[in-house]
């Protein structure tokens, strides 16, 4: 088959391309900057903002799926607009859809949320993800919508964060609860879930509900790193206005898919 990933230089759709690659599958892969950096991965530039442009790829590359990961966290037009860019493209070429979504688009509260609860959006980029599902789901009754959460694994923005505050650079908050998933994991239940006929939201993403600064200890320990230089806040203080306590309950993913989704404690285990 041909799979087409939207957003291939970025860290999961870097491993997305990687593991459909390995599969034996023809892997057209977009970037908008940053060069695709896996081999054997056919690389097209696209901008997800430009609907002609979008319609105009997947016309040429007519794939039988799509796995859309692009987003940028202060950009509304590649956020939004261009989920249902891509979502429109795909139908027009009757491809299987994918749509990376986040727990961005939920408010926080200390019980769980399940999949097939509406989004609750407290902030901008989360409004934007919440905008693109209802775009998607509009567009594409029969698209995945996976909510994922953090996500972790060599390279990550979120483990190099963790580093930044163990060296004093930066600083993690204690309130902001999240369910780390490793970018491998999450990149193998993308994948089944494309040939798959699953529709509409599906949380996926690790058991465990850490704080950013639990997770800074656990990479300390990890690396053998003395945490007590680490810095830690609370979200009131740094005047951003973002979600505390966001878990995802991912048991109808665990029970659906062969891919087991490991929590940060096991990731992160000495």
């Amino acid at each position: 088959m041909t799979l087409l990933v939207v957003g291939a230089s970025g860290f999961l759709g870097t491993e997305v391309c990687r593991q459909a690659v390995a599969a034996g599958q023809r892997v057209v892969g977009t970037y908008h900057s940053a060069a695709v950096a896996v081999p054997g991965v056919a690389a097209r530039r696209l901008d997800v903002t430009d609907r002609s442009a979008v319609r105009a790829l997947l016309t040429e590359v007519r794939p039988d799926a799509v796995v859309a990961t692009p987003y940028r966290y202060d950009d509304w037009r590649v956020t939004a607009d261009g989920a249902a860019h891509v979502a429109y493209a795909a139908v027009e070429a009757g491809a299987r859809l994918v749509h990376l979504s986040s727990d961005a688009v939920h408010g926080g509260r200390p019980s769980p949320y399940l999949d097939d609860e509406p989004p609750s959006p407290i902030f901008p980029y989360g409004a934007a993800k919440a905008a693109a599902e209802t775009a998607v789901r509009a567009i594409d009754p029969e698209a995945a919508l996976v909510r994922t959460s953090l996500i972790v694994g060599e390279g990550s923005k979120q483990i190099q964060l963790c580093l930044d505050a163990l060296a004093g650079r930066a600083a993690l908050f204690t309130d902001e609860l999240r369910c780390p998933i490793d970018v491998v994991d999450l990149a193998a239940a993308v994948l089944e879930l494309v040939p798959s006929d699953y529709a509409g939201p599906l949380n996926v993403a690790g058991p465990d509900a850490v704080s950013r600064a639990e997770m800074g200890l656990l990479v300390a320990r990890r690396l053998g790193l003395d945490p007590v230089g680490m810095k830690t806040t609370i979200s009131a203080a740094s005047g951003l206005l973002r979600p505390t306590e966001v878990r995802l309950d991912s048991s109808r993913a665990s029970a659906l898919l062969r891919t087991r989704l490991r929590g940060i404690t096991e990731l992160l285990a000495v």
